[in-house]
């Protein structure tokens, strides 16, 4: 073989090996670079029931149940337009409440996510950006009013 063609078929080599290294790091990744699933993404998304992901919305009105005396609870965590029924085994944060964002994390299998960690927003005026954005598009929005420029 000439040495142009040895260069030529090292250098296509390399760049195809090169390649095949950037997508497994991109599938690898994939689902850590969306921080949550709106209740809407996750229920397109249907994914495996041993995968471990979050979801984020509003805790739905009227949908928090728990039984005195045991720490399980089940709620609803809703994007205005779908809803997912989540339950919960363990001491919920303070912020916890009807009507607030809340992100969930754990495994959806059988129509429910049974979430292993809960996490409450952190203050009164803070809304995920998705969420924010689903609740403009339902006219639902009731955050600060944005001033023209």
């Amino acid at each position: 073989m000439k040495p142009k063609n040895k260069r030529l078929s090292l250098i296509v080599a390399t760049m195809t090996a090169l390649a095949a290294s950037v997508a497994l790091i991109l599938v690898a990744f994939e689902d850590n670079v969306v921080f949550f699933y709106s209740p809407s993404d996750l229920l397109k998304k249907r994914p495996s029931p041993t995968q471990k992901l979050r979801i984020g919305g509003l805790v739905k009105k009227d949908s928090i149940r728990r039984e005195p005396g045991v720490t399980e609870v089940s709620f609803e965590v809703t994007d205005l337009n779908n809803s997912v029924p989540v339950v919960f085994n363990g001491i919920l944060p303070d912020l916890f409440r009807e009507e607030q964002g809340v992100v969930a994390e754990g495994r959806y299998r059988e129509q429910l996510f049974y979430a292993t960690q809960i996490l409450a927003k952190h203050d009164e005026q803070y809304m995920p950006p998705e969420v924010a954005e689903s609740l403009k598009k339902s006219g639902k929005w009731k955050g600060p009013v944005e001033l023209e420029k």
